[in-house]
């Protein structure tokens, strides 16, 4: 039996912490060091598949990457309307990217209630693998009882992994939902 499913998801963060390159990375498979702002919103789609209980699922993922700053508008609000989870980015090189990811819990939850989220610190190859931050990054995602994946859109690692990991949750909270 084949199953297809359309799903919103949203990528969350502070400016420059890496959304665009990681969707890049994910979608196209590629990076680019060049620096690229993103305006608003920006929609991506790539089509997961799994199988769970003799069904093969289609998920196809509208991936809308939101531009990331310090103010928490109207507007931006409203482009996670009707989103099926969310991946919140931080920068490992910058503690305060951390810091700032339980007003993007607080924000997207407040509109898409229980919803799966994924945590993502990205440019672990940046970073010394033991490093202080990452025991930050550890602590936020057991507050919020999420997964998280240290990342690099750069080398890929744990990109695939992580958009799976929130595809998988999706993908059971849609079959347990109907």
């Amino acid at each position: 039996m084949n199953m297809e499913l359309q799903k919103k998801i949203c990528l969350l963060g502070d400016f420059a912490v890496g959304k665009t390159s990681l969707i890049r990375r994910f979608v196209e498979g590629i990076f680019d060091e060049k620096y690229l702002s993103t305006l608003g919103a920006k929609v991506d789609r790539k089509v997961l598949k799994f199988e769970a209980d003799e069904q093969s699922i289609q998920l196809k993922l509208l991936i809308w990457d939101i531009a990331g700053g310090e103010k928490f508008n109207m507007m931006m609000r409203s482009y996670y309307n009707g989103s099926s989870g969310a991946i919140l980015v931080c920068d490992l090189t910058r503690l305060e990217t951390i810091l700032s990811l339980k007003n993007y819990v607080s924000d997207f939850h407040g509109i898409n209630q229980a919803v799966p989220l994924v945590i993502m610190g990205n440019k672990v190859d940046l970073v010394e693998p033991q490093s202080d931050i990452v025991t930050r990054l550890a602590e936020v995602a057991a507050q919020y009882q999420v997964p998280y994946f240290v990342s690099s859109a750069k080398t890929g690692q744990n990109v695939e992994i992580s958009f799976h990991t929130l595809g998988k949750s999706i993908v059971q909270r849609s079959s347990k939902n109907g």
